[in-house]
């Protein structure tokens, strides 16, 4: 097989024309950084966890690229074309990835809670009361959905016209990925609610298969692409991290986070991201297999 892309976190082979197959590694990455760490069983996680949640969306009746797993981190898909120049893409594009994450938010936390602080969003453009202060961990009034670009050097956010231009999509399409992910967030927050776990925001990514349906690529409900929180802890009062949201922190209260943000809010050369201490790797590599038992209800053996 042929190596294709080599992203953060995984590879994509060629298998065929029509087929490719992932390859979840065990590094790690937060802020488009890739941390200088391997976190034992990690890929084997997110495949096993990938492939999980696949098969529920089959059985809601959504299209998917899922086709099989070959190995504990390999994955074989449906292949899609990736076309990085927006020009190239229209609304009669078709089979392609929409060049697109789409993220929708349940909860005040992660980078939201830090733009509302910051005063880039308002609280009543969340559906809080005006003058109202939200704070961490709070839930929201109506759930909040943005997208970012996916084949950028360091992901943005975009409007929703910019997306429809750089995505080739219809309204009709737009709203149909904004119904979709929802409703998959939906049948997520149920099952994981009665494994003790809250799902707190996700991002999903789609592609427009060779007929212009939709179908849910990449992978997601994971470890890596959601936050989840410890349902008992949260109702003590806690927002309990079990998810990469741990590592993000962990980055936060070394300072380094802010560094990185200074640096590129004044284009200057970035640091370079330190790796993780022993102790704390082994507390990342815990919670990525505890949380697939508790994502799945299989055991990681």
């Amino acid at each position: 097989m042929k190596l294709l892309r080599k992203g953060k976190v995984k590879e994509v082979w060629e298998v065929s024309d029509t087929e490719l197959e992932f390859v979840f590694t065990d590094q790690i990455s937060v802020f488009d950084k890739i941390i200088p760490s391997l976190v034992p069983r990690k890929g084997e996680t997110l495949c096993r966890t990938s492939a999980h949640w696949f098969k529920v969306c089959e059985e809601m009746g959504m299209s998917t690229h899922f086709k099989e797993v070959t190995a504990p981190n390999k994955m074989r898909v449906t292949r899609v074309d990736i076309i990085p120049n927006y020009s190239r893409i229209s609304t009669s594009t078709s089979n392609y990835l929409i060049p697109l994450e789409l993220i929708t938010r349940y909860y005040v936390a992660g980078s939201l809670h830090d733009r509302i602080k910051a005063g880039k969003i308002e609280p009543q453009d969340l559906g809080f009361p005006k003058g109202h202060k939200p704070e961490y961990g709070e839930k929201l009034p109506d759930p909040f959905f943005e997208q970012t670009t996916k084949l950028e050097k360091v992901d943005r956010p975009v409007n929703r016209e910019e997306a429809l231009r750089i995505a080739g999509l219809t309204r009709r399409d737009y709203e149909e990925v904004r119904e979709t992910a929802m409703r998959i967030d939906k049948k997520v927050r149920e099952d994981v609610r009665g494994r003790g776990l809250i799902h707190v925001d996700g991002k999903k990514e789609f592609a427009l298969d060779a007929r212009r349906e939709l179908m849910i690529v990449d992978t997601f409900g994971t470890a890596d692409e959601d936050r989840f929180w410890d349902a008992k802890e949260y109702e003590n009062g806690k927002c309990v991290e079990l998810s990469k949201e741990f590592v993000r922190q962990y980055y936060r209260s070394t300072g380094y986070y802010a560094k990185l943000m200074a640096a590129r809010e004044k284009k200057r050369v970035e640091p370079p991201i330190p790796a993780l201490p022993p102790d704390v790797l082994t507390q990342v590599s815990s919670l990525y297999a505890n949380l697939y038992e508790r994502l799945t209800g299989e055991m990681l053996v």
